[in-house]
């Protein structure tokens, strides 16, 4: 590994500055009209249910328990918004592709994650959990398409790299970067991290950073 240069350093920096900050759960959102003002920029968390987005968001905040983690999936079912002081909001959203809850619910919060993800202008960034074991599923390049006809930006981020040999993480991390290469709202850079040891935060974090005001 090299060390990284002064500009990365610089963005690295920022983004512990920013985790380190104040950081408290806003509110839960079942419907679009309970919504908080859209002053701050968001940062979206989406993934396939069970894929890790929790302990991604308690991980990047240092926060052991300021997401709940749960093992049965579809346990979010809600929007769930934290205020990072007067700079930006996290917003932990409902996992898709599998929940053990009635279909009524399940196409109620469908629902209002679209059109959360559709129309929601302080949305600066979706960051889309893939599980690092398993790669792209047909669930998430359904999301991916209608991200990218929203033209919401997505980042990719590979979840649980701690559970597959670096190798095996690096070439899924390439076949997916080719994968999504001629998506037009697609970021090109692909972040595996692991939430239990810890790697890729630091690149996490600053890019989230970059994106605060």
């Amino acid at each position: 590994m090299t060390d990284p240069t002064a500009e990365e350093a610089e963005r690295i920096e920022a983004g512990r500055l920013l985790f380190a900050g104040p950081i408290e759960f806003e509110r839960g959102v079942v419907g679009m009209e309970h919504l908080p003002d859209a002053e701050l920029p968001e940062i979206a968390f989406a993934g396939r249910s069970n894929v890790g987005k929790s302990s991604l968001i308690n991980a990047l905040t240092g926060r052991l328990k300021l997401a709940r983690a749960s093992t049965e999936p579809g346990r979010t079912r809600e929007l769930n918004f934290f205020r990072m002081g007067d700079r930006m909001r996290l917003v932990d959203l409902p996992g898709y592709g599998y929940a053990k809850a009635p279909k009524g619910e399940i196409s109620r919060w469908t629902k209002l994650t679209r059109d959360y993800l559709r129309g929601r202008t302080s949305l600066k960034r979706v960051i889309l959990l893939i599980d690092g074991r398993h790669g792209l599923k047909p669930d998430d390049v359904t999301v991916m398409d209608a991200l990218d006809k929203a033209a919401v930006i997505y980042q990719l981020v590979l979840t649980k790299a701690d559970k597959v040999k670096p190798t095996e993480i690096e070439e899924l991390r390439a076949a997916t970067a080719a994968a999504i290469a001629k998506r037009p709202a697609a970021h090109p850079e692909i972040i595996p991290t692991s939430a239990e040891k810890g790697f890729g935060i630091e690149q996490l974090r600053a890019e989230i950073a970059a994106l605060a005001l």
